[in-house]
């Protein structure tokens, strides 16, 4: 007889919960040879990020502290991967 565990939820953390709803939102992506999250300096798509935090708060998490969840991410993430190489910049920039 085939027997099914129940699943864990995907994201466990408020932190993956914000980023899973950045990366819905089109505020960030991922690099391709990386993984790092690069910012993507869009200010209408870091809106619907915080529109679908407002309207969607993970179980049991408040409005504003999944709101403040989203904002701590893209506070932490640079618009460049820090792993791929600049281009046109020197060593002294």
């Amino acid at each position: 007889m085939l027997m099914f565990k129940e699943r864990r939820p995907a994201i466990r953390t408020l932190r993956g919960w914000a980023i899973s709803v950045l990366q819905e939102a089109g505020a960030i992506r991922e690099c391709e040879e990386h993984g790092w999250m690069q910012d993507r300096a869009d200010p209408d798509a870091c809106q619907r990020a915080v529109d679908l935090a407002c309207k969607y708060p993970p179980a049991g998490i408040s409005t504003d502290h999944a709101v403040a969840a989203i904002l701590e991410v893209l506070d932490s993430i640079g618009d460049t991967c820090p792993d791929c190489p600049a281009s046109g910049r020197g060593p002294e920039d």
